[in-house]
């Protein structure tokens, strides 16, 4: 079998745990590459071609973008839906130079050696193959280029004060996640997943997102609370048998409990990858 026809025949096997609720958008769109791909900000320079895979609603893509210009940004996402709130980012912002495609980073609809840096956040940890994947984003990549993956790692999320309720609602989302057919607990395996890819060039680093103080912690456990009960997850979890709206709305209330209180701290580690092309 030729590797087109094994692209052809690749594609996601498993489920976006998350789905584009407001809750969740609320969280994507804090995002930016400040925030999200410092480890990666001292590999791009002006006039890189750049693929920014499982773009979301697009404020990274838009900061990649302003960093390479006037090179070309490419946004990738499996949902239509959202690539529109990507776009109107670009706009707002004055981007030209960047363009929108649905994909499947299993089998993306791209030459060989198409790009200077094949970027991803957040995504491995929700796809079917995540080695598939990142070897799908090398073949992408030129000679000399880079792959960039980060992903959070929720068995090692910490916070303060304990709550038991809390300790639930991680059982349960790693539940909902896995039956869904992703790893929740992937910032821990990006290094071991590159090296399966075949990538023999691999920087692995870490860093965390950490909410704390009145703002962030009524953010943080707001957006968690509505996304427990009005989400494509909650959906996923009732639909799964994992938990019942009673449990889900219990869980929810646990999170706006803790986050009233004044020394609540949450931390959210990360693990990144950046794959250099031979």
């Amino acid at each position: 079998m030729t590797h087109a026809s094994e692209r052809t025949q690749a594609r996601e096997t498993a489920v976006y745990t998350h789905g584009h609720h407001e809750s969740v958008l609320r969280s994507h769109t804090w995002r930016t590459a400040a925030n999200s791909a410092a480890y990666l900000l001292g590999e791009l320079r002006p006039g890189l071609d750049v693929l920014d895979v499982g773009c979301g609603p697009g404020t990274i893509t838009a900061d990649l973008a302003a960093l390479v210009a006037p090179g070309r940004v490419t946004a990738v996402d499996s949902a239509e839906d959202v690539l529109g709130k990507a776009r109107a980012a670009a706009r707002e912002r004055g981007l030209e130079k960047v363009e929108f495609a649905v994909a499947d980073v299993h089998a993306l609809d791209f030459p060989d050696d198409s790009f200077d840096v094949v970027h991803a956040h957040q995504v491995l940890q929700h796809v079917g193959d995540p080695v598939r994947a990142l070897r799908e984003m090398r073949r992408v990549c030129r000679p000399g280029g880079i792959v960039a993956a980060r992903d959070s790692d929720y068995g090692a999320f910490t916070w303060y004060p304990e709550r038991s309720a809390l300790d639930g609602w991680l059982d349960l989302y790693h539940r909902v996640a896995r039956a869904n057919g992703g790893e929740p607990d992937a910032g821990r395996r990006l290094f071991a997943w590159a090296r399966e890819a075949g990538f023999a060039d691999v920087a692995a680093s870490g860093s965390v997102w950490t909410f704390a103080g009145p703002e962030e912690r009524a953010w943080w456990s707001g957006l968690w609370a509505d996304r427990t009960t009005g989400s494509s997850y909650a959906d996923l979890a009732v639909e799964g048998g994992h938990a019942t709206r009673a449990e889900l709305a219990e869980v929810a209330a646990a999170w706006r409990e803790w986050g009233t209180q004044e020394d609540a701290w949450f931390m959210v580690p990360h693990g990144e990858v950046l794959c250099r092309v031979p």
